[in-house]
């Protein structure tokens, strides 16, 4: 059977699924291809169940913490498996939303593996074992990235989770091995130490987070250790073995000595890489392996976008949203770009960071001339109510006209708060006008206010 559509979108992720609906609101007759489940690895594998993990092992944390403040449970116990069927709530109930967001937008969705051919048709193995053929006036990728395993010799013969298998584990292991200290590995550092597992965190770089805020990236060793994590930075997995029931991996020091570790499970967290198989045949233009676009989302062959991780660059969702509705934007005959200037990026972790804009170094080196000061949320009044006041506020402005050029939350919620930040740098905000806003008090929003007035030398707080 053949169809033909106006716009053909592959993968239902967010960059697919929101660029499916938009396209449709262009007024364009749109087909969805999807081979799994609607919301992508952001949904199904990512973002979601690992926030409603990370939800459910912080208020463990915070009952452990309200002990001190006069708050008696008794013994505290948890159920997994009832932790993990929550997760599959949360997450069936989004499906089951973006299923009627299609519906409603009258976008034709078909469940099965779509290939793009050279004549820009599109083949779809349906899981019946039937095919239909898609004829597309315009076709988005938003194929996604799947987990990234590096060859470390042994790794091959030992049983290990990826951030893809690794939700679905209903009995915890004593002890876990974490391979990859960026976001992926440090949330699931703070997941299982919160569950009562000893963790071990290897990251090749000097530290954790390397591309985020080194102030960040040492407040939140500091905290994962306090939590019991072995952080083990600048270290290198030499090999691994089964043992056992063990895995026995051994890891070079960053001064070169070897040293033994034992683990009764193993997640490889060491990044993603984009899946480029259904579309193979094109021969596109690539950026080393991901697929290059102009700044219209337009591949080397005219009429085919890509959006998300298949393009790389910043590898979140939120960004492949809004690179989807580019994309069908442009699909339907417009020339939008997207808008990188200030992009929010946040760790859910044990304090939570939250950054936008430039780092120092990075505004640095474009030639800025910059003045940096931070605020300690121990002068916070909210910060220090809830008892969460080991976190800071960086501020990052040119330092002739106070031009706000990043900022780098850490603490509660500031992942809420990173918005706040985001804006003032889209509407090329001044240090002047973020201290002369005002804030609503108590929060910990206050302390942006704070950091702007320290930076102007007037702070009252600081």
């Amino acid at each position: 059977m053949s169809r033909n559509c106006d716009i053909a979108v592959i993968g239902g992720g967010p960059a697919g699924y929101v660029a499916a609906i938009r396209g449709a609101k262009e007024g364009k007759r749109v087909i969805l291809v999807e081979a799994e489940q609607l919301g992508g690895t952001c949904l199904n594998r990512g973002c979601i169940p690992s926030k409603t993990l990370l939800h459910q092992a912080g208020v463990l944390d915070q009952i452990r913490q309200a002990q001190g403040w006069g708050i008696e449970t008794g013994e505290l116990s948890f159920s997994m498996p009832k932790m993990i069927a929550r997760k599959n709530q949360v997450i069936q109930r989004l499906r089951t939303g973006i299923a009627s967001l299609l519906k409603a937008g009258r976008i034709e969705l078909l469940s099965g593996w779509g290939e793009v051919q050279a004549d820009r048709t599109i083949t779809v193995r349906l899981p019946e074992g039937k095919t239909e053929r898609v004829q597309a006036s315009s076709i988005i990728l938003a194929t996604g990235s799947s987990p990234a395993v590096p060859p470390i010799p042994g790794l091959e013969e030992v049983p290990y989770y990826t951030s893809d298998t690794i939700f679905d584990m209903e009995q915890l292991p004593s002890t876990l091995a974490i391979l990859g200290g960026g976001f992926i590995g440090v949330e699931f550092a703070c997941i299982f130490a919160s569950l009562g597992v000893e963790v071990t965190l290897i990251e090749m770089a000097e530290r954790l987070i390397p591309g985020e805020d080194e102030d960040a990236s040492a407040a939140l060793t500091k905290s994962l250790r306090k939590k019991g994590v072995k952080v083990l930075a600048g270290w290198k997995v030499a090999s691994l073995r089964r043992n056992g029931g063990v895995i026995r991996l051994q890891a070079a020091e960053p001064t070169g000595i070897v040293q033994t570790f034992e683990a009764e499970a193993l997640l490889v967290a060491t990044g993603r890489k984009p899946n480029t198989s259904s579309f193979a045949s094109l021969g596109l233009a690539m950026n080393g392996s991901f697929v290059q676009v102009n700044e219209y989302l337009e591949t080397s062959i005219p009429g085919i976008y890509a959006a998300g991780d298949v393009i790389g660059g910043w590898q979140l969702a939120h960004v492949a949203s809004a690179e989807g509705l580019v994309a069908a934007i442009n699909a339907a005959g417009g020339r939008e770009k997207v808008n990188y200037k200030a992009v929010p990026r946040c760790v859910y972790t044990d304090p939570e960071i939250a950054s936008t804009g430039m780092s120092e170094a990075e505004a640095r080196a474009r030639g800025y001339a910059v003045k940096t000061v931070i605020y300690q949320h121990i002068g916070n009044g909210k910060a220090l109510a809830s008892d969460h006041h080991h976190g800071f506020t960086k501020l990052i402005a040119e330092e002739k006209y106070g031009e706000v050029l990043g900022m780098v939350l850490v603490g509660p919620h500031v992942t809420e708060m990173i918005s706040t930040g985001t804006a003032f740098l889209m509407m090329e905000a001044t240090v002047d006008e973020v201290a002369g806003m005002i804030y609503p008090h108590p929060t910990v929003s206050e302390s942006i206010m704070e950091a702007a007035a320290k930076w102007l030398g007037k702070g009252i707080h600081a």
